[in-house]
């Protein structure tokens, strides 16, 4: 693995790992009663925001707080997909810190549709935020003097896309890979074909020590979920 945990810290029933990853820092805050894992890249004193599941005041303070002890501007906030864990926090930073929303076309009707089913969750207070561009497989989106590209990988959601840095190897997967799992398939939208599909053409085809940062649980790599995990693995190192 290429990559340094710098710092852990356990507050309340929430975690926060710490990573450096070549050119960018990477934090984890672990949000919702889903424990899905809200990311701040960071590039210097700028940073993306993805996949805000900041349900509450608190992990909204919590945020809030390390971007200001860092000293670090939000420049973009983007959704890897919409269901309810990943946006909960979408109007709020998005209105906190004055930056657009970013998510694949085929995700609006999936964001559209929790205001539907919130309350049902436990998250009466939940405001849907209106997505200002949608973004698409092969982008490349500049952030500070680094860029990503955007990938294309249903089966999880419809529209569900991962962020891939290219320079550091570092690929933020949402809820299409996990360590030795997958995302569902059972939701609207999910097909477990697709999703396979996704899996072993866009992410198994990256380079083999590429740190996946998934939506939910620990950081994993490319060559380990191809050798360990039991959906799309292949079980040997050398096959």
């Amino acid at each position: 693995n290429n990559f340094k945990l710098e710092r852990y810290r356990k507050k309340n029933r929430n975690t926060v790992l710490f990573y450096l990853c070549g050119m960018i820092r990477v934090q984890t805050f672990t949000f919702n009663g889903f424990q899905e894992n809200t990311y701040v890249i960071s590039l210097g004193n700028t940073c993306i925001i993805v996949d805000p599941g900041c349900s509450n005041k608190q992990e909204e303070n919590e945020l809030d707080q390390y971007i200001i002890t860092e000293n670090l501007k939000p420049e973009l906030l983007i959704n890897t997909h919409c269901h309810i864990d990943h946006v909960l926090g979408n109007d709020w930073v998005k209105n906190k810190y004055r930056v657009p929303l970013l998510i694949h076309e085929k995700e609006l009707p999936v964001l559209q549709a929790v205001k539907a089913y919130a309350t049902n969750y436990g998250f009466p207070a939940y405001t849907e935020a209106t997505p200002d561009r949608f973004i698409s497989e092969g982008e490349k989106i500049k952030f500070g003097s680094a860029s990503f590209d955007v990938i294309f990988v249903p089966g999880h959601a419809p529209g569900h896309i991962g962020l891939y840095f290219k320079e550091e190897k570092n690929l933020f997967a949402g809820d299409v890979l996990f360590r030795e799992s997958i995302g569902r398939t059972d939701l609207p939208g999910g097909d477990f074909d697709t999703l396979i599909n996704s899996i072993k053409n866009k992410i198994f085809t990256l380079p083999d020590d590429t740190i996946v940062f998934p939506g939910h649980g620990p950081a994993t790599t490319v060559s380990h979920e191809k050798i360990y995990n039991p959906f799309c693995g292949t079980g040997s190192p050398d096959a």
